[in-house]
């Protein structure tokens, strides 16, 4: 975001002007989260998980290099690897909990986040290419996050795997061979837990580098705010460092504080028992279930119990078109979303509808991680239907018909009221 107000980083020490001069990292650095990146200055709380979500992917390409100098990926040595980390490795059990619950801490971060940006439409224009490079990471993140739970090879590890690469053989024609090509076999064993850990190791850092592109996208138009407004004048804005580098500051604390807690004292909380049973190709678990952050698209997966019986579709292929098409609709939100207003803030009918999704997806979760017995099966469908009806049609037809209250003239009038707003403009 290039403004005539924004500060020009001046180099004093001469050591800092030479590497200005040869390589202007500096620059860069203040350019983008320093004194020289202005942002709207009525940004809430909300904005924090973004740079949230930049700590815990930190978090967890640390914790997980260390913890494959001690893992060995061979289906007869994983589980004791595991649990030579966790009991003989100096301070293993801190690492791995670390980084199993830093999985759901980034998932947490990274639904708010999203969630955030369906109520203030932050993949409106001219922001669209931020929100499809955001969507693209979650992919990279669900991708990364199963392989991961496959690693320590225990009884829901195994039987997962099982499940989610078996969705592949649905595919027609093609399916079986794919099947057996992901695993390297006919079921999980060594192959599969091979290119597993690797894809595991690699993708953390390719996620690493669309996130830098997200980066490099947001400072384009530069970021959203709560009104939805644009940036009018120098008043609507303050730097970016000292005002939010002390704002995220808060934030990283209170979120490391939430953090530590689990780790420390609650670390099992959001795992699976079955996970410290050793893998058993004899023995099916009584429940199969994911993890959590799985759960809502685990229950769209699992609402499709009829065939298609007019183009022949199985209902194996249906739950899988639907489980990724749940997250291949959001590409599409720029273009679904045309009402002229971004923020739900000033969209009352469009508000409702928001919290109504929010309420659904909490359910579809809930009945995810249930058992696939009614009345979770009928609900997790009557879910399912509204899920898609709300991106499909209730979002079009309410941006087209619903009456928008007035919005502000600008941002620095929403914070500071209008005749503040009048006296801090620029004269004409």
């Amino acid at each position: 975001m290039s403004f005539p107000w924004a500060n020009e980083y001046q180099p004093q020490h001469p050591l800092m002007q030479w590497l200005d001069a040869k390589l202007p990292l500096p620059r860069l650095v203040y350019n983008a989260i320093g004194a020289g990146y202005p942002v709207p200055r009525n940004l809430n709380y909300f904005w924090n998980f973004g740079v949230l979500a930049g700590v815990c992917l930190v978090i967890q390409i640390l914790t997980g290099v260390i913890l494959a100098m001690h893992y060995a990926g061979n289906a007869d040595l994983a589980f004791n690897s595991t649990e030579h980390i966790m009991r003989d490795v100096n301070w293993g059990w801190m690492l791995r909990y670390m980084h199993s619950n830093g999985a759901s801490a980034f998932f947490v971060v990274v639904y708010i986040h999203i969630f955030r940006g369906f109520f203030y439409g932050s993949y409106k224009a001219p922001r669209e290419m931020i929100w499809l490079l955001g969507v693209v990471i979650f992919l990279l993140m669900m991708a990364t996050a199963f392989m991961g739970y496959v690693l320590p090879w225990g009884q829901m590890s195994f039987w997962g795997a099982q499940v989610i690469t078996g969705l592949f053989s649905a595919i027609p024609l093609v399916g079986d061979a794919l099947h057996t090509w992901l695993l390297g076999g006919f079921a999980p064993d060594n192959a599969a837990l091979n290119r597993f850990f690797s894809l595991h190791f690699l993708l953390p850092f390719v996620i690493l580098g669309v996130v830098i592109l997200h980066i490099w996208a947001l400072h384009i138009p530069g970021s959203s705010n709560p009104t939805g407004v644009e940036v009018k004048s120098e008043s609507d804005t303050v730097p970016f460092h000292p005002y939010y580098t002390a704002k995220d500051g808060w934030g990283l604390g209170a979120f490391l504080l939430i953090y530590c807690a689990v780790v420390f004292f609650a670390p099992n909380a959001l795992g699976h028992p079955d996970n410290y049973i050793p893998a058993n190709p004899m023995q099916t678990p009584a429940h199969i279930v994911p993890e959590w952050y799985f759960w809502p698209f685990y229950a769209i997966l699992r609402a499709f119990t009829q065939n298609f019986p007019l183009l022949g579709i199985p209902a194996k292929l249906l739950g899988v078109m639907g489980m990724f098409s749940a997250i291949l609709v959001w590409f599409f939100l720029p273009w679904l979303d045309r009402s002229p207003v971004r923020s739900g803030h000033f969209r009352p009918t469009f508000r409702k509808f928001y919290w109504l999704l929010v309420i659904d997806v909490a359910v579809l979760g809930y009945c995810g991680g249930s058992p696939a017995e009614e009345p979770f099966v009928i609900i997790s469908q009557i879910a399912a239907i509204y899920y898609f009806l709300h991106f499909l049609v209730v979002l079009p037809i309410v941006s087209s018909i619903e009456q928008p209250e007035p919005l502000p003239f600008s941002i620095t009038e929403a914070v500071l009221g209008s005749d503040q707003a009048a006296s801090l403009a620029p004269a004409e």
